[in-house]
């Protein structure tokens, strides 16, 4: 009788370690991390469009196994979910496991989100709609992207994974090139107002809240 209740006792403590950690249901709802090693750029406003700014004199760029990542500017969004893709294969995964589709201002209203097929592949996000859209095309294209995402350190990365479609987060880093010895590169786009290739940001995350 009392293995059984030391038994039950330690299969109870681990069912609550599996609850609240990140991996978790109630856990995830609350992942956030903020890597010690890459320095916050400043904050968008909550409900703001992102915020892009200037990289200071005093940062140098991030050295990675895979690449160096230069900064181009710092990077702060608030925004809704739309999509998620994850890769495994490819040069690129070895920096950015994961692909973010976001939408902001009104691109995150269920009212227009719902209006809208979203879907990515192969490093691209996609929608399209019915009949009419529910936004002009362009503010669709100024208030939405997809963005590849290199978490700066393994606490970030597990927040990542954490995320899912719908989810409202914020994500603060840094938009970079990456530079590899061989001579490989990738660059971000530095503005929300490009549209095909190249129009993707690259996000080094330094800070990422499901809010």
């Amino acid at each position: 009788m009392k293995l059984r209740t030391v038994l039950f006792a330690g299969a109870a403590l681990m069912a609550l370690v599996w609850w609240f950690s990140s991996r978790s249901p109630q856990g995830a709802a609350q992942a956030s991390a903020t890597s010690q090693g890459c320095p916050l750029p400043p904050a968008v406003s909550k409900g703001n469009p992102p915020l892009q700014s200037d990289v200071p004199d005093s940062l140098r760029p991030f050295t990675l196994t895979a690449a160096t990542l230069k900064p181009l500017a710092g990077f702060s969004v608030d925004a809704r979910v739309l999509s998620r893709e994850d890769y495994r294969r490819g040069r690129e995964a070895e920096l950015s496991p994961t692909d973010l589709a976001l939408g902001w201002e009104r691109m995150r209203e269920d009212s227009v989100v719902s209006q809208l097929s979203i879907s990515q592949s192969s490093r691209w996000y996609h929608y399209q709609w019915e009949r009419e859209p529910p936004l002009s095309p362009h503010e669709i294209t100024t208030s939405s992207a997809n963005m590849h995402m290199i978490p700066a350190d393994a606490a970030v990365a597990d927040a990542l994974e954490a995320i899912r479609k719908g989810d409202n987060v914020r994500i603060d880093g840094w938009l970079i090139e990456a530079n590899a010895a061989d001579g490989w590169r990738w660059r971000s786009s530095t503005t929300r107002e490009d549209t095909g290739g190249g129009a993707c940001e690259m996000v080094y995350v330094c800070g990422i809240t499901r809010l």
